[in-house]
């Protein structure tokens, strides 16, 4: 890459990259994660946190969905609301070098922007997969285990990640592009005390950064100017969170490489780090034949980065919801007890055979599982029984959630807001969305009282 302020040599890669070159695999993850994005929206649209930030949008006739809702409202609004109901569930797509959740900020972001004029398709998907790769590149360069438990990984670098894809999609020159990433990077932000408390905030640390995003392309197409050197410089971006400027150079797709292909749909409505050993517990418990009264002992080994992320190595008292999608002993006592990980498991947070079992929990850093995050993010679980037995069970990574697992929880979701055809229609439209001339039509189909376009009127 060639020489210059880094702002300057991204904002040029999000431009010109030849996304369609890219592995077709590449626009396909882009359309699976944003049908995944639209699932946690619909499912999570009656929850607290989603009728909070659905409630301060301000009414816009003509402006951007709001979805799930029959609400229009600006861009930068629709932006924030969106990001909300996205990651309402805590089951948004994951990024785990950057330890962020990308889709969640790329998406409404994009979305709300493709509202104001038409744009197609197939630059919507071009765009997505450039704000991934910057916010997963530059979240690769700065993010580390000890920073990310004090800041949320999502709110530093979602907002210049989303800024670049949103540049792309707008069709911005150069010198916008580096101040839209510059002003993005100035409203990076999220503190990580929340899984202290079980807070809320969490919830709209997202949406902020959406918000920011919107806000920060905006203005730079207005010709607002911002510092070409807001990521290394001296008071950057990353000297800001204690970090040196990067040694290794950051670039977007190097050898033709995209980061959106490292994204993973979460299978389960709980935080990254307790995905694996949610699933290992399901294995264990299947293992053992149901004797939830024989397990006298458990052992579940994570990597260090699981085991130090705030809110991970909690085993009670669960006050909130929240608390207990955060919490590794939580999950992996909900799957031994209940067979199952779904939204329902945390809605008990007095159950008293989940309690049970989290009592016997000990959570351990593996240095084995260590060393491989966050290439892989595996779990161990060792189940010690009355009779002196014990059963191991041990995956070496996250099991994604399958395409078809992805769809169906989808239609699902959606079936039950605006009717099965509507929902199906959706699906249609992101299956074939390069083909359409107008992306920004889909948010306006993911809304209740457009129903007649589902149906073909």
């Amino acid at each position: 890459m060639a020489a210059g302020p880094l702002a300057r040599r991204l904002a040029r890669a999000a431009l010109s990259s030849k996304v369609a070159s890219l592995p077709a695999s590449a626009r396909a993850k882009a359309r699976l994660c944003l049908i995944d994005f639209l699932s946690c929206a619909f499912e999570a649209r009656e929850l607290p946190w989603s009728r909070q930030a659905v409630a301060i949008a301000r009414p816009l006739p003509g402006g951007a969905n709001i979805i799930a809702t029959p609400l229009t409202t600006a861009p930068a609004d629709a932006a924030f609301a969106n990001a909300a109901l996205g990651h309402g569930l805590v089951r948004e797509d994951m990024h785990a070098g950057a330890i962020a959740h990308l889709g969640v900020v790329v998406w409404p972001t994009l979305l709300a922007l493709a509202q104001r004029a038409p744009v197609d398709g197939a630059a919507l998907l071009d765009a997505a997969v450039v704000g991934y790769e910057a916010g997963a590149r530059i979240g690769r360069a700065l993010i580390d285990a000890e920073l990310a438990r004090r800041f949320r990984p999502t709110g530093l670098v979602g907002p210049p990640g989303a800024a670049l894809g949103a540049c792309r999609l707008l069709g911005l020159d150069e010198d916008a592009a580096v101040s839209a990433l510059a002003l993005a990077a100035n409203a990076a932000g999220g503190l990580n005390h929340w899984p202290h408390t079980g807070g809320s905030e969490m919830y709209f640390h997202p949406a902020f950064a959406a918000r920011s995003a919107v806000t920060a392309v905006e203005l730079a197409e207005q010709g607002a100017f911002a510092s070409a050197t807001i990521l290394e410089g001296e008071g950057g971006l990353f000297h800001a969170f204690g970090r040196a400027a990067p040694a290794a150079p950051v670039e977007l797709f190097p050898q033709g490489e995209a980061e959106i292909l490292a994204v993973f749909n979460k299978p389960v409505p709980a935080c990254n780090f307790a995905q694996t050993p949610c699933q290992a517990a399901l294995r264990a418990r299947r293992a053992s034949g149901d004797r939830l009264d024989a397990i006298e002992r458990i052992v579940v080994r994570v990597p260090d980065a699981s085991k130090r992320y705030p809110g991970c190595d909690f085993a009670g008292p669960f006050e909130r919801a929240l608390q207990a999608k955060m919490s590794i002993q939580f999950g992996v006592a909900a799957a031994l007890a209940n067979g199952v990980i779904a939204e329902s498991s945390y809605q008990r947070l007095d159950d008293p055979a989940i309690l049970r079992l989290i009592e016997r929990i000990a959570l351990e850093s593996d240095p084995e599982l260590s060393a491989a995050f966050p290439r892989a993010q595996g779990a161990r679980i060792v189940l010690h029984l009355d009779d002196g037995s014990t059963i191991t069970e041990q995956l070496a990574d996250v099991v994604a959630a399958t395409e078809s697992e992805v769809r169906a929880r989808f239609c699902d979701a959606a079936a039950a807001i605006v009717g099965t055809a509507q929902a199906q229609a959706i699906v249609r439209f992101v299956e074939g969305i390069e083909a359409e001339r107008d992306a920004g039509a889909l948010a306006a189909l993911c809304a209740p009282a457009n129903r007649a376009r589902a149906l073909g009127a």
